[in-house]
């Protein structure tokens, strides 16, 4: 038999390769796609995919039948070409479906390739069947065998390299993709131009189905619409594997800043809850475990009891103050370090605020145990720190309180409180067990602390100043007064400065009261001057006031609404404040200098780094601690003191006020050593505003009538009648002893004889 002799054109081959391969692509495109971890998803990829898939591999088929040309004209009937792109789109389904899943196993492989293989057969012999020929295709089974194992073999292959390919870790994936799909592109051809090859058309052969769907016409629709298809397809999977990456970065991110943010929740939860020093619970963390003993205290009755022991070290203040406040941190370490030790498994201990901490004790069998806990706590507490490669010892008091025996939980904290300042009361080193009396002095406080509070309100009506005069010591003229605040209280009567200025202090009231002061102080030297009586005064300020960053501002403001001259103002700051926080005090005496307010150190020469921090403070005056003052006429080493500060502050360009000057004889002592204020009870005591004006009064009046008594005496006396020398002026009074060194200095002159 006779057989046309099939021509092809090359061009259309070619075609037909870059069809198939852009499908391969594309396949291998869809393979990571339909293994979205949202269902609804990757079922539209896999229905997406199949048909695109599918498409493409179809339309490689028609375009090799383009290629194909015979002698003869050829038609296609619709429903085996319908049925060929079925067997297509089925095929491409079916590999997306395996690709799925993670595990690619021999048997799976095996399987899928010849279901695939024999779907892409299908697809092939189905279109060569739409092509109706009398007579018709002879067929070479042995070019039929090898097409359809070219169609299985690279089924698998493309199983394989679909799996290989789904891995995240592929290194140069779109080379390694373009060369595989350029590999299946092949085998796609290869199987179809095999098949192609195994067909053989009779000479005589005629189509049956020319008036069916043309081969050109056919070709062109398939060729457009599946180039397109798959253009479209590509280009949205590449798209949403773009998505798909920025999404994968963004949630990288985002959990790379999730694990930041529990990273900082957690420090937060720490620095909420735990003692930034000793790394000790908070006074809120040990509330909240405290109130959970108590919950499990009640729940068994009886027989469950706890305790609480509230600890404090006994003058720690004198090591901050000498070894600074970082070797104080460090000291306040190891004794967090000693309490942790000293507490049992399930004891919780807390640092509640400076040298205080405290120690639950969640069931305890009586006071016995707890006073046992205690003295261990004083021992551990009370062996030798050694700091800086300096040794020193501290002391502890602890006040114990038993739950439920001493009181309803919420005072647990106040009772043991009340019962360790008890014990330092009783000399420090020690334990107290809370007793019922020990309450009233807490209630006795927090009473005062309220009606304190209500008399700052109140302002005039409880509060009022007192104003004490500052005396020239030689010209015996008011230089300035000081003002000092007194408390009526409407039912206690007058309150002493001694008791509410530290509850003030302690409460968090001090910021208030001082402010108070100053307002009022402003409003009265403004009364004075408009009266014509000016005068300076003097007001102090807390340690407290001098860490606020706002008070320069505050008593700026405080001048201006009353017309105040800054000058007319003088700020004094005890020399333990100052030395307190040397740092934080410059700063603030800077900024008071700015506004043109005076500034003096009082209580001067009881600290002793006075000498070594003067010159860093900016002060205009000293004002020399009464306790220097008192022993002036009796202490010869309190002259010597007094006599060095006089020379240090002269020599600084600094005034000096001595307090407490109460005898004629300390004010003469003061004189001769040249001080240049005085102030104390010898010359007035604090007064309010309306006394101290009838008080100058009568002092100006007595001071006129001694002048005119001396004029009148003077000139109705006769010269007295020639008598023995008087002996010499004397800078003492006869009860001084005057030492050697003193006469040698020129201070006091030695008594003749005669005057003994």
């Amino acid at each position: 038999m006779d057989f046309f002799t099939p021509r092809y054109d090359p061009l259309l081959v070619m075609a037909s390769l870059l069809i198939a391969t852009l499908a391969s692509f594309v396949a291998m495109d869809l393979a990571r796609r339909v293994r979205s971890e949202e269902p609804q998803v990757a079922m539209a990829w896999l229905v997406g995919g199949s048909l695109a898939m599918g498409s493409g591999i179809w339309s490689m088929h028609f375009i090799g039948m383009m290629a194909f040309t015979l002698p003869i004209t050829l038609g296609y009937t619709l429903g085996l070409t319908v049925l060929s792109w079925l067997a297509a789109v089925a095929s491409a389904g079916l590999a997306l479906v395996i690709t799925r899943h993670n595990a690619l196993g021999l048997p799976r492989l095996a399987a899928g390739a010849l279901a695939i293989g024999g779907g892409i057969c299908v697809m092939h012999y189905a279109g060569m069947a739409a092509i109706p020929l009398a007579p018709g295709i002879v067929w070479d089974p042995g070019l039929v065998a090898a097409s359809a194992a070219v169609a299985v073999l690279a089924s698998a292959a493309a199983l394989g390299i679909f799996h290989w390919l789904r891995r995240p870790a592929v290194r140069g994936r779109m080379l390694v993709q373009s060369g595989a799909a350029l590999l299946m592109g092949l085998a796609i051809c290869g199987m179809h131009y095999t098949g192609m090859a195994a067909a053989g058309f009779p000479a005589d052969a005629v189509c049956l189905s020319t008036d069916a769907l043309a081969t050109q016409s056919l070709g062109g629709v398939v060729v457009l619409a599946s180039a397109g298809l798959l253009a479209v397809t590509l280009f949205t999977s590449m798209l949403d594997g773009r998505l798909r990456r920025r999404s994968a970065r963004l949630a990288a991110s985002l959990q790379a800043a999730n694990a930041q943010l529990k990273t900082a929740n957690a420090e937060l939860r720490t620095l909420a809850f735990r003692d930034p020093l000793t790394e000790l619970p908070n006074r809120l963390l040990f509330e909240d475990r405290l109130a959970h003993a108590v919950a499990a205290c009640d729940a068994h009755g009886h027989d469950g009891r706890l305790a609480v022991l509230f600890v404090d070290l006994d003058g720690f203040k004198p090591v901050n103050d000498s070894l600074g406040h970082a070797q104080g941190d460090l000291v306040l370490r190891e004794a967090a370090a000693r309490l942790r030790g000293v507490a049992a498994e399930g004891d919780v201990a807390a640092r509640v605020g400076g040298d205080e901490f405290v120690l639950l004790r969640p069931q305890t069998s009586g006071a016995d145990d707890c006073v046992a806990l205690a003295l261990r706590i004083v021992e551990r507490l009370g062996a030798p720190f050694h700091v800086s490669g300096r040794t020193f010892s501290l002391s502890a008091s602890v006040g114990i309180v038993i739950y439920p025996d001493d009181g309803a939980a919420a005072k647990l904290l106040a009772h043991a409180d009340a019962a360790m300042y008890a014990a330092k009361q009783a000399g420090g080193g020690g334990w107290a067990l809370f007793e019922p009396h020990m309450d009233a002095g807490a209630l006795e406080q927090l009473s005062l602390q309220n009606d304190l509070r209500c008399a700052i309100e109140a302002g005039q009506a409880q509060l009022q100043l007192h104003y004490q005069p500052k005396i020239d010591a030689q010209s015996g003229d008011i230089t300035g007064v000081e003002a000092l605040l007194r408390w009526q209280h409407p039912q206690r009567g007058a309150i002493s400065p001694a008791v509410f200025i530290p509850l003030a202090e302690r409460f968090g009231l001090i910021s208030a009261l001082g402010d108070w002061v100053i307002e009022e102080a402003c409003r009265q030297m403004a009364a004075w001057a408009a009266a014509g009586w000016p005068r300076r005064v003097a007001v102090n300020l807390s340690v407290h006031q001098l860490r606020q960053g706002d008070l320069p501002q505050r008593v700026e403001a405080a001048l201006q609404r009353h017309g105040i001259a800054p000058s007319d103002l003088l700020c004094e700051v005890t020399e333990s404040a100052a030395m307190d926080d040397v740092r934080q005090c410059r700063q603030a005496f800077d900024e008071l200098l700015r506004i043109g307010v005076f500034l003096a150190i009082d209580d001067f020469g009881t600290e002793y780094s006075s000498l070594s921090y003067l010159r860093r403070l900016p002060a205009r005056q000293l004002k020399i601690d009464r306790s220097f003052v008192r022993e002036l006429e009796t202490s010869a080493d309190d002259r010597a003191i007094v006599q060095a500060i006089l020379a240090m502050a002269h020599a600084l360009g600094l005034r000096v006020v001595a307090e407490g000057v109460e005898t004629d004889g300390q004010r003469r002592i003061l004189v001769a050593l040249g001080c240049d204020e005085l102030q104390g009870y010898l010359f007035a005591r604090p007064m309010a505003a309306d006394a101290l004006l009838q008080w100058e009064a009568r002092r100006s009046t007595e001071t006129v009538g001694e002048a005119l008594t001396q004029i009148s005496q003077s000139a109705l006396t006769l010269p007295p009648a020639p008598q023995r020398p008087p002996p010499p002026r004397r800078h003492a009074p006869l009860l001084v002893q005057a030492t050697d060194r003193e006469v040698e200095a020129g201070l006091f002159t030695p008594l003749p004889a005669a005057a003994d």
